[in-house]
């Protein structure tokens, strides 16, 4: 009676931790660091529009976000705190405390910036394009 038991528990361990981390479908790994803090942390591309698609994959599917919610940069580029890996860009389903509330997305990532999930995930559709 034990072993069954013990695969039951097996079962929902890996599914506990199978919401806190995700692959997204376009190439970068998504952290939860807490239950509205995530980071994304890319594997092979690097572009701007993936870390975003990425966050709005995450926010939906392990956050529940709603299409309307907004999704603001925590951190910009750094160390992962969850993986180690030398890169990754967090994020916030809260508007970050003591930064400046921006709607404008920059090169980069600046804390404050914000889209909504709808928004990021319009972004998953896009190609880079060299003319």
């Amino acid at each position: 009676m034990k072993q069954p038991l013990s695969a039951v528990l097996s079962v929902l361990l890996m599914l506990g931790s199978a919401s806190a981390t995700s692959a997204a479908p376009n190439g970068y790994q998504t952290e939860a660091i807490s239950s509205t803090e995530f980071e994304v942390i890319p594997r092979a591309r690097k572009d701007v529009d993936g870390y975003w698609c990425a966050a709005a994959d995450f926010a939906r599917r392990s956050l529940g976000a709603g299409w309307q919610q907004r999704i603001y940069v925590l951190r910009g580029y750094g160390p992962s705190v969850t993986t180690g890996r030398r890169t990754a860009v967090q994020f916030t389903l809260k508007a970050p405390a003591n930064a400046d509330q921006q709607s404008s997305i920059s090169v980069g990532f600046k804390t404050g910036e914000s889209m909504s999930v709808q928004g990021a995930n319009g972004r998953c559709s896009r190609r880079i394009r060299f003319n």
